[in-house]
């Protein structure tokens, strides 16, 4: 039987590579992107199936999901990790209006419980579905308050508390769907060098992807509603 992924912003970066690692362990990895041209040259790089999917357009997402459906019929894994930094607003919150927020928002919070209320249906039909959100250690309170932390001067009001939205976001789905078959995981992949950050972290694309990848195989005694990095759990 063939186990199928969907990955949001598949067509670079970290979504690139957690499609080819996933494609690699014979998953039929499906690249999901909003820019047709790019995800479909990404895909036919990789020799994997390309869905256009605009998590912030309801219509792109139903229609992604429709699709998955009439050639698969169902979905085992979704890796929500489409994502949006916005303008990084230099640290400093007062400098965020809330058209920024909402923007940020739209793609890091909102098109995630877009798709995956879309594609729920799908992943409940497999026998081990899981459900993997990217998201980020600024979006960890704990280390935002460490003041010896690395973390401490990145106050990006934007980009972090999508990522602590999202946090909570993960843990909710995964209240709801306890005892099924479904597991849902936030993962974080590191700073990693991607166009998000103008190639400026010191991990690769790879390396943070391989965190994804984990949950996204997980095994039945595998964990639900956990905050997750390569070394373990990240404090909420």
């Amino acid at each position: 039987m063939t186990t199928t992924a969907l990955i949001t912003g598949a067509n670079k970066g970290i979504g690139h590579e957690i499609a080819r690692l996933l494609a690699e362990r014979g998953i039929t990895a499906i690249v999901g992107a909003r820019d047709e041209e790019r995800g479909r040259a990404a895909a036919g790089r990789l020799g994997l199936p390309y869905v256009r999917i605009d998590v912030t357009d309801e219509e792109s997402v139903a229609a992604a999901a429709k699709w998955i459906e009439a050639e698969y019929g169902s979905l085992d894994i979704l890796v929500n990790n489409a994502g949006v930094a916005g303008g990084l607003d230099g640290g400093v919150p007062s400098a965020v209006t809330a058209r920024e927020l909402r923007e940020v928002y739209e793609t890091n919070v909102f098109g995630v419980v877009t798709v995956t209320n879309a594609m729920l249906p799908l992943l409940r039909r497999s026998p081990a579905g899981r459900i993997v959100n990217m998201s980020s250690e600024l979006g960890s309170i704990s280390l935002a308050l460490t003041p010896d932390s690395p973390f401490w001067d990145l106050n990006f009001a934007a980009y972090n508390s999508s990522k602590t939205a999202l946090n909570m976001i993960t843990v909710c789905y995964a209240k709801e769907l306890m005892g099924t078959s479904v597991k849902v995981n936030a993962a974080n992949p590191g700073y990693c060098a991607t166009d998000l950050n103008a190639h400026t972290g010191f991990r690769t694309a790879e390396q943070g992807a391989a965190i994804a990848v984990r949950l996204a195989t997980l095994d039945a005694d595998g964990p639900t509603g956990a905050y997750l990095e390569d070394d373990g759990p990240i404090g909420w």
